[in-house]
């Protein structure tokens, strides 16, 4: 698609394919005629036109002039809720995420972070767990951001899990709800749309189900491998030993038993007892950890901490100890009242009234 033209065409032919073109040029005060005219390359789109397209569509307006995506537009893709009976995938939470999502845009936007160069991460689940080191999961947003330079966000506004990519930033956004099993699960699957180069705009019903599948089979494949599930005699696996596997896997019974029939079409007999019974009660009856301490708590309690990378942080602190930011937006990160946040700001004279009123002409 070398011409602007062309790349109104395909997009209209991906979003609005049953609008005859007229109804498009009214919509956005053009006679289709000119219309007409402008697809063909035979008149060019006046800037005004190009953004109310832009807006009609919801098209990328760099992409319609360029050919190329704004690299600060945020594109996102989201962990879908899935309907095992009927097989139905959606985000039933996603207008009121949106909302948070560019608040956490905005976040990076106003903290004027270097862009960074990213560089491409690892096509496979292999690929990827060789990069995060052995025993990621427990330090799973840890190793992502030390090894793979992803950010991890946990809020707890949000519905589902994120990932997107702005300013060079890969950014994963999680729901702070303290279910450690289903945001290590929420972490894979993003992963998996990262590496795919996935995002939930402009798809399909095929596309958005296919993108979906994908993300979830990586998400399997990276923490439940083949080689791991095989290495256990299942037969003569107890529920201690069922508890223990799922604390280090950081996996729900119910992906597990999933995984397994997915494998195998069939459940060992200890994991059918536990598949539909709540994974803490398991991890509580059957699992002691060598410390001595509650670290299941522990677990539970850390995944349901706000959080935001120290670069970002840092970031804002330097913003306002110049002036350049205001507390505001680092207030929201931590989570507390702006007037509570206790930083560094630039001191501001006090100015005498009366050179004032003579520097107005009073």
């Amino acid at each position: 698609m070398d011409s602007i033209g062309d790349r109104v065409l395909e997009h209209i032919r991906r979003v609005r394919h049953t609008t005859p073109q007229r109804d498009i040029a009214e919509e956005i005060g053009m006679t289709p005629d000119a219309f007409s005219r402008a697809v063909n390359g035979k008149r060019a789109f006046s800037s005004i036109e190009l953004a109310r397209l832009a807006d009609l569509l919801d098209a990328d307006i760099h992409w319609l002039i360029t050919g190329q995506p704004d690299p600060n537009r945020l594109v996102v893709a989201a962990r879908h809720r899935y309907d095992h009976e009927t097989g139905h995938r959606d985000v039933p939470g996603r207008d009121a995420d949106d909302r948070v999502l560019r608040d956490i845009a905005l976040a990076y936007r106003q903290a004027s972070l270097r862009r960074q160069h990213v560089p491409a991460l690892p096509g496979t689940p292999e690929g990827i767990r060789a990069a995060l080191g052995a025993d990621f999961v427990r330090p799973f947003a840890e190793r992502l951001e030390s090894r793979l330079g992803i950010d991890v966000v946990r809020v707890a506004d949000l519905s589902t899990a994120y990932s997107f990519t702005l300013g060079g930033h890969r950014v994963i956004a999680l729901p702070a709800a303290g279910n450690w099993f289903r945001e290590n699960w929420s972490m894979a699957h993003e992963l998996g749309h990262l590496t795919q180069g996935h995002h939930d705009q402009d798809l399909s019903r095929t596309e958005w189900d296919q993108c979906e599948a994908a993300a979830n089979a990586f998400a399997a494949d990276l923490l439940l491998p083949r080689g791991s599930l095989a290495a256990i005699d299942w037969n003569r696996l107890d529920a201690a030993g069922l508890a223990d596997l799922v604390w280090r896997w950081g996996v729900s019974t119910d992906a597990l038993a999933r995984r397994l029939n997915a494998l195998n079409g069939q459940l060992p007999p200890v994991v059918g007892e536990w598949a539909e019974q709540p994974t803490q009660r398991l991890l509580r009856r059957h699992w002691v950890a060598e410390s001595g301490i509650d670290e299941i708590t522990l677990r539970m309690d850390a995944a349901a901490q706000r959080r935001f990378p120290l670069t970002l942080q840092e970031a804002h602190l330097a913003g306002i100890e110049s002036g350049a930011l205001g507390k505001n937006t680092l207030a929201w990160m931590l989570g507390i009242d702006p007037d509570t946040l206790d930083v560094d700001v630039p001191s501001v004279p006090e100015t005498d009234v009366g050179d004032l009123a003579r520097a107005l002409g009073l």
